[in-house]
């Protein structure tokens, strides 16, 4: 099973904090990491060195205190990029730079005015300086979703004699569909002379929402790493969600892949850079969302309150929450309101509760959800007015 080991390369620290307004200062960075590190993510994207000043010394602060994952740091296939990388990783125990190019025909024509001989000499020259300051070099084949497989595989495999120990393969703007993506990942296994010698990773973007799909399909295809955030948050649509990927192979056990990630912790983390960056997580999000685990139709809460595996795949224990959530509505059954009676001290006959629902859906159709307080003084009121015996 140790060939289907996936690693998890965590970039919120980096491709996370491009949200605009999300910026983090440097012990909100640490505390960060170091839960990513507790989680056991493989490696941890600190930054992007040359970007500010603040963002080198946050970097060389967060390699002195994680100790166990790789410590990466970003830069282009610029010369004084890679230097400033390599002087912010100084103190990591496990240094990483990643470094590269566009390589698709947009990036070259219009963003770098360049031509493909010319981007795979730069790349190569990118590699080995970057391999005179760390053993462990990743390369990055920016827009590679949209680059030819026949080029793409020329430039990975020159990175790879070069020295890449990763190539990054990065669905930079979303565009790919799933089996795409698996094929392009496929094909480089197969036509990449030396890809034995590299960890393929996958980086998608979420601007067509498939980002975890896309990231999925590459681990089929033959890639041992994805690149993903905490909550899914990146540039534009954001990043492949960490949580989603995590759990989808921890579900489907039937694929073979693993990761060292500690699943149970993936909520608090969720809300952890949620509370730090300033953004809500939405509610309907997979996995960490409020509703990922809530039932508030009655079909749904009386199968939930019978086996809970009849509407739910995962177990709320396995993300780190306690239980699922009946959310009392308008669209609540008896079962429910029997159910949530009984947590809050009211074990109700069915007499009782054929008289008490009544009473429940007036209520409810003047109010969104009704919680354990709303509850309480609801079957209190109950109680009295048809002259009950409260048990």
């Amino acid at each position: 099973m140790a060939n289907n080991k996936v690693h998890i390369f965590d970039t919120t620290l980096r491709d996370g904090e491009q949200v605009p307004g999300c910026k983090l200062n440097m012990p909100e960075k640490i505390e960060i990491a170091l839960s990513l590190e507790q989680l056991g993510v493989d490696v941890i994207e600190a930054g992007f060195p040359i970007s500010s000043p603040g963002d080198f010394k946050s970097v060389e602060e967060i390699c002195k205190n994680v100790k166990r994952p790789i410590i990466c740091a970003l830069s282009r296939a610029i010369p004084k990029d890679i230097k400033v990388a390599a002087e912010s990783l100084r103190y990591a125990r496990r240094p990483r730079i990643h470094t590269g190019i566009g390589t698709s025909p947009q990036h070259i024509e219009f963003k770098l005015k360049s031509t493909p001989e010319k981007i795979i000499e730069r790349a190569v020259e990118a590699v080995k300086y970057a391999k005179s300051f760390v053993e462990d070099v990743e390369f990055y084949a920016e827009d590679a979703g949209r680059t030819p497989n026949e080029y793409l595989a020329q430039v990975v495999e020159a990175a790879i004699k070069a020295g890449a120990t990763v190539v990054n393969i990065p669905d930079t703007t979303g565009y790919c569909l799933p089996e795409e993506y698996g094929r392009k990942i496929r094909y480089l296994k197969e036509n990449v002379k030396g890809i034995h010698k590299a960890i393929i990773s996958a980086h998608c973007h979420n601007d067509l929402g498939m980002a975890t799909a896309n990231s999925i399909a590459a681990v089929q295809n033959g890639a041992q790493q994805i690149e993903c955030t905490i909550n899914g948050i990146g540039e534009r649509a954001g990043n492949t969600s960490l949580e989603e990927v995590v759990m989808v192979m921890k579900q489907h056990s039937d694929l073979g892949f693993y990761t060292n990630v500690q699943s149970r912790m993936l909520t608090s983390l969720s809300q952890l850079v949620a509370n730090r960056m300033g953004i809500v997580v939405q509610a309907n999000k997979a996995i960490v969302g409020a509703n990922a685990f809530a039932h508030s139709s009655g079909i749904h809460q009386d199968g939930v309150i019978k086996k809970r595996e009849t509407y739910e795949i995962m177990d709320p224990a396995d993300v780190g929450l306690d239980r699922s959530r009946i959310v009392l509505t308008a669209r609540s059954g008896r079962a429910a309101l029997a159910f949530r009676a009984k947590e809050v001290g009211f074990n109700l006959k069915k007499t009782e509760l054929d008289v008490i629902y009544n009473e429940f859906l007036v209520v409810a159709d003047r109010q969104k959800e009704i919680n354990d307080q709303d509850l309480t003084h609801l079957l209190k009121r109950s109680f009295e007015k048809i002259n009950l015996s409260l048990h």
